[in-house]
Formats: C-alpha cells, structure tokens, sequence
C-alpha cells in the first residue's frame, strides 16, 4: 500500500506536466511512426546483402534468434521506459539516476552525427531522382570526350553506371587525402533533402504525424509494385533460389552470428533515442508490449519482403549479364572459325566450344573468350550505396519502362529515409526541450530550424570529392560501437538501478499485465550477456586487422577494380575520437555527478544544518 500511495503521489506531481506535454493523434500515428523510424535504408541495402553473403535462407536462423533474444526485449524496454516517464532520452535516464544522464547525451549525439550522413544519402537519392525522368538514362551510356572522338577512357575502362555514381554524382579522389572541392550540385541536393526534413518535422509529432502517413505507406506500395513486376522478369527466379538456397556450413562462421545481432540491432534503431522520444507522447495507459511486438515484427517482415523483389531484380541483372558474356565468346568463335549459317546460341554454346577445342585447341585458347558462370554474376551483388546507385541502376536500364521504375524506386527510398530522419531529430530535439534548453523567446520552429541549418554545415564534409570516404568513415565507426555501449547501460540502467521489480510494476500499471518470464529472463541476463558479447567481438575483431578502404583510382593498374588503401594515421585517430565522442559523456557525467556529491557532502560536514546550503547537485 504504501508503494501504491507513493506512485499516486509521484503520478499527482507529474500530472500538470503530462497535461501540457504533446501527444498523437491516435494510435495509429505512433504505431506507424515507430514503423518508419525502424525501417529504414538498411533493410533495403544491408538485409539483403547479408542474406546473399551468409548462405541465403540459412541467414534467417541467427537473424532470427538475435531478433528473439536481444531486439524486441531491448524494444520493449525503450519504448515502455519512455511512455512512463514521458521524457526525452537525457531526461529518461537522468531522472532514474543523475549518475547516468550521460547516457542519454550520449544517445542524442549518436542521433545527431548520424543524421547528419544518413540526409547526404537522401541526397544523393534527390539527385539520382531528378536524373530518372530523362530518357536515355543518363548512366545507360559512356559519354564521349571533347573531340567527341570516342567514348571517355575511365568510363570504357569500367562502366556507365560507375562512371555516372562516381565521376558525374561524387567526383570522387582517388584517396582520401586529397580533399577536392565542394561539389555544388551535392551542396544543393543536401540543402534540399535538409529543406525536405525541416518542413516534415518543423513542429514534432504535429507535423510528422502527418508526414508519416505518407512516408511509411508509400514505400509497401511500391515494394509490392516492384515484386509484380520482377517476378515476371527473365532470370528472377535464379535470384530467388540463390537468396532462399541455404548453405549450412556458413552457421559455423562466427561473424555470420555477429553480423545477425549487429543487424537486428541497428534494423530496429534502438538506442538512437528517437523511440524512447516518440513513446513519451503516448498516453501512459497504453499496451507498450504489443507495440513492441508489432514494430519488431514488421520491421523483420519488411526486410524479407524487400529482399524478394530485391533478388529478383538481381537474377535478372545476373542473366543478362551471363547472356552479353556468352555473346561476346559466340562472336569470337564465329569470327575465327568463319562459321555461317550454321548459328551458334547462347544454348548450343557449350557443345560448339567443346567440338572447336576438340579440333583446334590452340586456336580456341588464342582468343579472348571470357569465363562466363552464372553463379558468379549472382555473386556480384553489392551492399550500402552500391546496391542503390550501382546494381540496381544498371538492373533497371534493361527494364521496359526504365524511367518509371527509376522514378519509383528512388521515390521508395527517400521516403524510407526521410522517416527515419524523423526519429533521428526527435532524438535530438526531445532531449533539449525536455532539459530547458529553448529559449523560452525562441519560437520550436526557429530552434529546429538552426538544428538543421548546423547539421547541414557540418555535413558539407560529405560534398567534397572525398566525401564518400568519410561517409563510411561516420557509418562505421559512429552507427557501430557507440551504439552497442548506449544500449548495454541502458538495459543495465533499467534493471539494476531503476530496479526490474519496480519497472515490471510500472508495466503491469501501463498495461493491466505483468511481463512473463520470457522478458524477465532477457532483460535481467539474455540480452546483456548478448550486447557484451557482440561488442568484445566487435572490439576484437576491429583490434585483429588494421582498418582499410576502398578507393577509386584510375589510374590504379588493376582498375575498375576499387584499391584498397590503409587509412592514414591522422584518419585513425579520426575513427577513434569519432568512436569515443558520442559515449564520452557517460564517464565525465557520472563523475561530474559524482564531484558534485562530494562537494555537497563537505559542505554538509562543515556545517550541519541541513537547510543552511542547498545541497541539490542541479539539473544535466
């Protein structure tokens, strides 16, 4: 009884605050919100990929069992800590310990500096957008010198698509020391896909709610238009059975089961702080649970729904591609062997070279035949960026229609982008507005849009001719390891200090249940465990090998292929403090709390009149 009168006491406290504090339209808005900022580029690009690298269907069994036992548990716990304390992340976390407000600085810089990279790939989205209504596609053919002689030597030497990705989008240097310019057709995409955000998000959850109707909807629309239409594509079924096949032995490849856990954690963008944000303008009486549930398995369902039309698309592009290599060999048999009309086919291939290596061995092995298997086209396949702005560009140049499904699918992707933009500078915002750090003169839509406005300063370094490289660089080492150390205190945060008996009772009050033992038993030790265990690999991992990247050179001898270059010193210390800065702030609040603590406590001891100095340590 006396816990039951403390809770209503504290619920009285709070109850002018929870009154003026915003809230959803309905629960619908949340719901899909939650679904938007979840699902994401990756399960697009990085899903897919993995699934192509890991043995296809095998894939789904880690993947599978990290989603059970670390991503909705670790859901659950964002989106039930947020709805009950209705703060942002620093407040969330500072409130149930000062000592670990750091925490919550920590998850709103993880949120801004990735917002930052993740708008310049809407950018280049903008860009290839506003390039797919011309026809021809502008990156179906090389374009010629200025003599208008012959085609550019760099673009014969790889192709038209990685000509137009890297030389007509990024300008790319052949290193990242060399800086180049600022790109101004970059400059403006940036500004607008930061003009787009802005005027989605200019006044929170009023104006996203909104948005996202849009924005969460439109890309299953297309997804489902995409699975018709590949389907119906020649070669679309070797990519099925080349993602769907399993291959077993790749379960016993430990990086397979890292990959799978990094994956379901990232895919469901815990940690970010934008899903602690967006269920702290959810009514407290409100069945936190089943949203988790409906969000973790939705997010799951989406990757492997995008990944069919995905490798569909890309048995395609493997089938052409096999059919021009078999093309290019008939050709040069029927030039060197003078044959008429008896034709040679793309299906009597194999029996014609088999009878001319018969009868002239030599002959055959003089010419320029190349390998041609159709198992290594699948191979091919690329992840991130590359999938996006290089396999599927050159897939969609033999689609009939070619521009309307450029047109669509870029649309696809910048509406799953701009969603999750959203949650991203919720978990920026939130956190501000809940610590006072508005000025109470400054209008919310002045404020965010300076927020914006310094994020897309910042973010010009992706502009310059080097700018990919260090796109990667922010990708890897921010959206990696300070994400595993936010969300390992956090759950640390929750049940042993806030205490797990008190937060099940805060969930049985928000809910009408208790959670079951299967929540009990992740949270107090599954899920832990796990993040601990992901993120000494990830350590070792990083430790085992010095870090390197692929740049394009063309004047590298083995060129079209990328040259792998070690990062410089000066680089690495980059990657370091890029790694360090976010999860800093856990440390130095924690002892600044703790400096404070003993400040207080000499003053008590030196005069112990308790009402004679204010011993309050303040506010983060």
């Amino acid at each position: 009884m006396a816990g039951d009168k403390e809770m209503m006491e504290k619920e009285d406290g709070e109850e002018k605050e929870i009154s003026e504090r915003p809230k959803w339209d309905n629960k619908v808005q949340y719901l899909l919100t939650c679904i938007g900022f979840a699902v994401g580029l990756g399960n697009v690009w990085r899903f897919p990929y993995l699934c192509q690298t890991y043995g296809g269907g095998a894939f789904l069994i880690p993947y599978l069992i990290a989603l059970v036992l670390e991503g909705l548990p670790l859901l659950h716990m964002e989106l039930a800590i947020g709805q009950r304390l209705r703060l942002g992340s620093v407040g969330v976390w500072n409130s149930i310990s000062p000592y670990m407000g750091g925490v919550g600085v920590a998850s709103m810089m993880v949120s801004f500096l990735v917002g930052m990279f993740y708008n310049m790939i809407l950018a280049w989205i903008l860009w290839y957008f506003f390039h797919s209504f011309q026809n021809p596609l502008p990156w179906r053919d090389c374009p010629v010198n200025l003599n208008h002689t012959a085609y550019i030597s760099e673009c014969e030497k790889s192709s038209s698509v990685n000509y137009f990705w890297y030389r007509e989008t990024l300008n790319i240097t052949p290193n990242i020391q060399t800086s180049g310019s600022l790109e101004w057709w970059l400059v403006l995409c940036l500004a607008s896909a930061w003009c787009f955000v802005y005027i989605g998000f200019v006044r929170g959850i009023e104006t996203i709610g909104k948005a996202i109707y849009a924005t969460v909807t439109f890309p299953y629309l297309v997804l489902t238009i995409f699975l018709i239409r590949a389907l119906t594509l020649p070669g679309a079924a070797d990519g099925l059975v080349y993602l769907f096949t399993p291959n077993w032995d790749t379960l016993k490849n430990p990086e397979v089961w890292l990959d799978a856990a990094t994956q379901i954690f990232f895919s469901l963008s815990l940690a970010f702080g934008g899903l602690i944000a967006f269920s702290s303008y959810n009514a407290q009486k409100n069945n936190c649970e089943r949203d988790a549930l409906i969000v973790g398995c939705v997010n799951s369902f989406t990757s492997i729904y995008a990944s069919i039309p995905i490798f569909a698309i890309l048995g395609f592009k493997a089938n052409e591609n096999y059919n021009t290599c078999q093309n290019w060999n008939i050709l040069q048999l029927t030039n060197a062997f003078n044959i008429g009309d008896e034709n040679i086919t793309v299906e009597n291939y194999q029996d014609w070279f088999n009878q001319l290596n018969a009868t002239d061995p030599s002959e055959v092995e003089s010419l320029d035949l190349k390998t041609c298997d159709l198992h290594t086209f699948l191979e091919q396949s690329a992840s991130g960026t590359g999938l996006a702005f290089i396999v599927f560009t050159e897939a969609v140049i033999n689609m009939p229609g070619s521009q309307v499904w450029a047109v669509l699918f870029f649309i696809m992707l910048f509406c799953l982008g701009l969603s999750s933009m959203f949650g991203n500078l919720q978990g920026v915002l939130t956190p501000l507005m809940d610590l006072h750090l508005i000025p109470t003169w400054m209008p919310k839509e002045i404020f965010t849009g300076l927020i914006c406005l310094a994020a897309f300063t910042i973010s010009l370094i992706f502009t310059l001719g080097s700018g990919n490289y260090w796109l990667e660089i922010f990708n890897n080492y921010i959206g990696s390891m300070p994400l595993l150390i936010v969300a390992f205190f956090e759950i640390i945060t929750v049940v042993y200090i806030y205490g797990i008996n008190r937060f099940n009772d805060d969930i049985e009050w928000m809910t009408g249940r208790r959670p079951n033992i299967y929540w009990q038993a992740t949270w107090r030790f599954i899920s832990p465990l796990m993040l601990l265990v992901v993120f000494v690999a990830y350590v070792v991992m990083q430790a085992e090998k010095s870090p390197t990247y692929s740049a394009w050179n063309p004047d590298y001898v083995y060129f079209p292929l990328a040259e792998v270059l070690p990062y410089p010193g000066w680089v690495v210390a980059i990657c370091g403090l890029l790694s360090a800065i976010p999860v800093i702030s856990i440390p130095l609040v924690a002892l600044y709390r703790f400096i404070c603590f003993l400040k207080n406590y000499i003053k008590t001891r030196h005069n112990p009149n308790p009402y004679a100095n204010d011993v309050s340590s303040g506010d983060l």
